[in-house]
């Protein structure tokens, strides 16, 4: 199987199965994966986020989504429980469909490292 396809069909799985545990099977959009991924890496789920602490759950997020790319590296956890990283490598230019792709290579990567999907 190709990578492409793979991960397409990874990719798929992965968002039928957050859709249903999450929004009642609606499907949901990458920036809200990506928000699920930041609240999961803070670890405090029962908490209403102001939209600045939802800006900084998703920049968590893309920082530990990107880590094992070499773009970022893990720092500390701060008093109150944040998760704080370095950059290590600036982002290539990328167009957008490509960061896309990346972002959902990322994202499957970790539910798969989580053991989420297969």
């Amino acid at each position: 199987m190709s990578r492409d396809l793979q991960l397409k069909e990874r990719w798929e799985l992965l968002v039928e199965k957050l859709a249903a545990q999450f929004s009642d099977g609606d499907p949901l959009e990458l920036d809200s994966i990506i928000y699920l991924v930041g609240i999961q890496e803070l670890g405090q789920y029962h908490k209403k986020y102001k939209k600045d602490e939802k800006l900084n759950l998703m920049h968590i997020a893309i920082c530990r989504l990107l880590e094992p790319y070499g773009y970022y590296e893990f720092e500390f956890f701060d008093e109150e429980g944040w998760p704080h990283y370095t950059v290590k490598e600036q982002l290539p230019a990328l167009k957008a469909g490509e960061q896309s792709v990346l972002m959902k290579e990322a994202i499957v990567g970790y539910f798969v490292e989580k053991e989420y999907i297969d």
